[in-house]
């Protein structure tokens, strides 16, 4: 008599069909978003998501956000910024130029640093942790990975276990700091549309990803839609109108691609090292957080700003956190060191990355 093998069992979630799936996401991203607005955290609108695609994703849902809606709530997000900021974005970058470099330059450093040990250890293979460690774009560094050898999935594991955190830890600091120094802004769901703004503002929003895709811009689609949105609105004075509801799904649509990215399989990949990468995380964040005091400490730049700005992506995640918190955070400020560090990143990041590669290989 043949002895049976023991076969391991489906995840619940995939024995469901794609309508079920959806049906769950959605039930529990509105759970969760009610706990989190309860708790008084800023963007549970993307939180909740969020949190909800890890736990589908994880328990082997098949269902995946659209590239052409993923793309298009990047859109929504770059014009909500452009509404947001104001012309005190270009005298940040005349007059802190060289502080915003530092603080890229530091950044950088520090996250190779990172993954040059993760690598040097052994703890992952080849190159992935310095790809894995890199806080630029998340699907650009997968990307560059794969092309170079790097194990792509753990790439793509640390980056968005990365934004995981790091959206959890800006989140709860707004909270805490909103709690104690202001206010966050009052909500008005449906407001009245003007055609010709919201009209003026998905049309510029559109043909400035087009062209951020024409010029090969790092994360086309957002800030290709930020630039033509702020010429619009700066250049022109015309003004922008993104309705809350469309917003909202947006966010929801930013938190279930970065949520349904963790799969079992990429967690079972990854589970030996997992403790290491949380740990590089979380020392990566208490650097950035330690570069945002001195910020504070040396520029009286006001704190919850200094944290936001330096925190290690991703770019929509904390564009997203910033603008709910209202006039406790500027902005602008935040939004120019984020994006002077992923341009910046992804200039540098890949030679980088190679360099460092080529020393843990030596």
């Amino acid at each position: 008599m043949s002895e049976e093998t023991e076969t391991p069992s489906e995840p619940w979630l995939a024995r469901w069909g794609t309508t079920a799936q959806c049906l769950a996401v959605l039930g529990l991203s509105a759970v969760l978003t009610v706990i989190i607005e309860a708790m008084h955290l800023p963007a549970a609108l993307l939180i909740g998501p969020m949190l909800a695609g890890i736990v589908a994703g994880t328990n082997g849902a098949t269902v995946r956000i659209s590239p052409h809606a993923f793309r298009g709530a990047q859109i929504i997000i770059g014009g909500l910024i452009a509404m947001s900021i104001s012309v005190d974005i270009v005298e940040v970058f005349r007059t802190d130029g060289l502080l915003l470099l530092a603080v890229v330059v530091a950044t950088l450093a520090a996250s190779m640093a990172l993954g040059w040990l993760i690598s040097w250890w052994r703890i992952l293979p080849g190159t992935t942790g310095v790809w894995g460690s890199a806080p630029g774009g998340s699907s650009a560094m997968v990307f560059m990975a794969q092309a170079f050898g790097a194990d792509a999935r753990l790439v793509a594991f640390m980056q968005y276990l990365r934004v995981i955190a790091v959206s959890l830890a800006a989140a709860l600091i707004a909270r805490l700091w909103i709690g104690t120094t202001g206010t966050a802004p009052e909500i008005e769901w449906f407001p009245p549309i003007d055609a010709v703004a919201l009209g003026s503002t998905l049309a510029a929003g559109i043909a400035g990803a087009a062209v951020g895709r024409l010029l090969r811009l790092p994360s086309p689609y957002f800030l290709g839609a930020t630039a033509a949105c702020m010429i619009m609105h700066l250049g022109f004075d015309m003004p922008i109108q993104l309705p809350h509801w469309l917003l909202a799904i947006s966010y929801a649509v930013v938190g279930w691609s970065i949520g349904l990215s963790f799969t079992s399989q990429i967690l079972a990949h990854a589970a030996r090292a997992l403790p290491v990468l949380l740990v590089s995380i979380l020392v990566l964040i208490a650097f950035c957080a330690g570069v945002a005091w001195l910020l504070v400490v040396q520029l009286g730049i006001d704190p919850l700003t200094a944290y936001l700005a330096t925190s290690p992506g991703g770019l929509d995640s904390v564009a997203i956190i910033a603008a709910a918190a209202g006039s406790s955070v500027d902005l602008s400020f935040v939004m120019a060191l984020q994006m002077a560090r992923l341009i910046f990143i992804l200039a540098f990041g890949p030679p980088v990355a190679r360099l460092v590669g080529r020393s843990v290989k030596q």
